[in-house]
């Protein structure tokens, strides 16, 4: 089996961000900060942490943003030190209108490997990795997504009648699993990624689906993403109170 500092990784840097508002308008989205450094470098931790050494960044708006942080042209290999721990780091231009689905199919011809992790640029979780992996190996299918129960947004009543009988404030909905955002892909599974419009989680997921190929590996650790403004600063309340959630591994 490949080595885990081997194994490409995927990040999706290059949405617009647009329910960031003002937030995303001079920078993308994974360059947002999250205390003192963007969220995209909190991602690349919990891959790093885990023994995960060599990162894909699929750009795209505001791509010379990736550029100049990272101080790298377009295409171009870096090596790059973060928590003392060395990487390798290289930027793809996947173009400024692509979708999830065609920007993943675009970077994956800079690398060789049959198998590969992929993952959002905003999205945070304490996952343990090698488990996920060994989980994709095991059921042997061409893709294998995290699923996360997170909290609803919004406090649930239940009613009887016109009085109020049960008010729950925000606890976990039972039984209720979304995409968490943390991926392995086997090459096999692009050939269903027709073109760079293509929407990863719609027709290449529902083709998946129908041929019985996608396997789900439940994590019912921490999950948290940067869709709003309120997400940023729910994020970077754990920064003020010095704890970091994603990095506290779920064995």
């Amino acid at each position: 089996m490949i080595k885990n500092s081997q194994i490409p990784v995927v990040i999706l840097s290059g949405g617009f961000g647009t329910r960031l508002e003002k937030l995303t308008k001079s920078l993308p989205k994974p360059l947002i900060k999250i205390g003192k450094d963007p969220i995209l470098l909190h991602v690349m931790r919990i891959y790093l942490h885990q023994g995960y050494r060599n990162f894909f960044l699929a750009g795209g708006y505001k791509i010379k943003k990736l550029f100049n942080f990272f101080k790298i042209k377009n295409n171009n290999k870096k090596s790059y030190m973060l928590d003392n721990i060395q990487c390798s780091v290289q930027i793809i231009n996947t173009g400024r209108d692509s979708m999830t689905g065609g920007r993943i199919k675009i970077i994956s011809r800079y690398f060789k490997d049959n198998i590969f992790m992929a993952t959002y640029g905003d999205g945070l979780c304490n996952i343990n990795l090698n488990k996920l992996l060994k989980y994709h190996f095991k059921k042997k299918k061409l893709i294998t997504i995290t699923a996360v129960n997170p909290p609803p947004r919004f406090g649930q009543i239940v009613f009887k009648g016109s009085v109020i009988k049960k008010f729950s404030e925000k606890n976990k909905i039972k039984n209720v699993w979304i995409n968490g955002g943390f991926f392995v892909i086997s090459k096999k599974f692009l050939k269903y990624i027709k073109g760079n419009y293509s929407i990863l989680e719609r027709e290449p997921f529902e083709k998946a689906v129908k041929i019985g190929q996608l396997s789900a590996f439940r994590h019912n650790g921490f999950w948290a993403c940067m869709d709003t403004r309120r997400d940023r600063d729910k994020l970077m309340n754990y920064l003020k109170k010095k704890t970091y959630p994603w990095l506290k591994n779920k064995n």
